[in-house]
């Protein structure tokens, strides 16, 4: 193992513990118990698969290798008696989620998993089937992480290693060779609920169980179609992914971080995108906006839709004249109707009225009266 372990660091992999390959018997009913209360939302996909089970996955697998990989973030960590102080941003800019500021991470890791497995193979003097894992194979990875010890799962559902932070990208690598397994580790939140206080649209219906229908990253990244009118206000300026949950962990104060380092090719390039340019953004240059990078997971559409609202949550009127022509022109019917909801906020009463009044898709009419509404009866209230 210890040969195992200086691979993985030459590897650039900080973490890297192992557990068998035996199904996960408390994360198994605790999952399914998941889906039946509906709380993965439209993410149809978590549904499909032994996800317990790794060798649903490769039926020779005998361990499965844990491994994390950190990455670096423009995103501060943020007490959460100053998160009220933290200043409003006025920049027409889209935050993005810490993971994906830097270099796509899945074909680092996959790679990196390959090379892995070369080295085991090696060492145990005979080939090794094996299979490696990135965030898409039906797997519950920090279920497995935690049991091979890597690291606990905090409260807010992310694997935290203890002398590290949750800011890390974890992998696996199923193998046929059976190795010794790790143990896992105590609990380390204690009375500590900064995550679940600091959420902005309360995700969490308690410790340890997210509610995705409500979580800001299924909101801008999983979701396709409209986002709930009630969590619109309150995803802020966040256009990929949200990092509170883990910016007011105290297992992810600065001096955590500097210790774990991040590895070269995940360091942030960007924190934040022009949100203009995302309402308006052409084929060519969404290519070039989201190559080698995570926010491949999500279409344009999707990306002029966070857009939208975040112009619509940032509230300055000299964005009136872009999102009322997203609302007349764009492509995507849900832009539209987003861009309306953000000229509401905006309180263009003008553009408002005339958009209910044109011949519009119904989604656009219905939210361009109710926004028109709304904005009356606030102006109505005010005087």
């Amino acid at each position: 193992m210890r040969e195992l372990q200086s691979a993985a660091s030459r590897l650039g992999l900080s973490q890297l513990a192992v557990t068998s390959a035996e199904p996960l018997e408390l994360a198994g009913p605790a999952w399914q118990g998941w889906i039946a209360a509906g709380r993965r939302g439209a993410m149809d996909y978590l549904s499909e698969g032994q996800r317990a089970d790794p060798r649903s996955i490769l039926p020779q697998a005998r361990s499965v290798i844990c491994v994390a990989m950190p990455y670096a973030t423009n995103t501060p960590f943020i007490p959460l008696g100053r998160l009220a102080q933290k200043p409003v941003e006025r920049k027409a800019v889209g935050e993005l989620a810490g993971y994906a500021q830097g270099q796509d991470y899945h074909p680092l890791l996959w790679n990196r998993l390959l090379a892995l497995g070369d080295i085991l193979a090696d060492l145990a003097g005979r080939p090794v089937l094996g299979r490696p894992c990135v965030d898409t194979a039906p797997l519950l990875e920090r279920a497995l992480a935690a049991r091979a010890g890597l690291g606990f799962v905090g409260k807010n559902g992310l694997l935290i290693a203890p002398g590290g932070s949750s800011l890390l990208l974890l992998g696996e690598l199923l193998v046929d060779v059976e190795l010794p397994p790790g143990a896992p580790m105590k609990d380390r939140c204690g009375e500590c609920t900064n995550c679940l206080s600091a959420c902005p649209t309360a995700a969490f219906v308690g410790p340890y169980v997210l509610d995705a229908r409500r979580c800001i990253a299924y909101l801008t990244i999983e979701l396709q179609g409209p986002i709930p009118r009630d969590l619109r206000a309150l995803i802020g300026t966040r256009v990929f992914g949200c990092d509170v949950c883990q910016s007011v962990c105290p297992f992810n104060a600065p001096n955590a971080q500097a210790r774990v380092g991040s590895a070269p090719e995940l360091t942030s390039r960007r924190s934040t995108l022009s949100l203009i340019e995302l309402l308006e953004l052409g084929a060519s240059r969404y290519r070039s906006v989201v190559r080698r990078s995570a926010l491949r997971r999500v279409s344009r559409a999707q990306l002029a839709r966070n857009a939208a609202v975040a112009l619509g949550n940032l509230g300055d009127p000299q964005h009136t004249a872009s999102l009322y022509r997203a609302a007349q022109e764009h492509s995507s019917v849900v832009v539209r109707e987003h861009a309306t909801w953000a000229l509401g906020r905006l309180g263009a009463e003008c553009e408002l009225r005339a958009l209910s009044a044109e011949a519009q898709p119904e989604a656009v009419r219905v939210e361009a009266c109710r926004s028109l509404s709304e904005l009356l009866d606030r102006t109505a209230d005010a005087t």
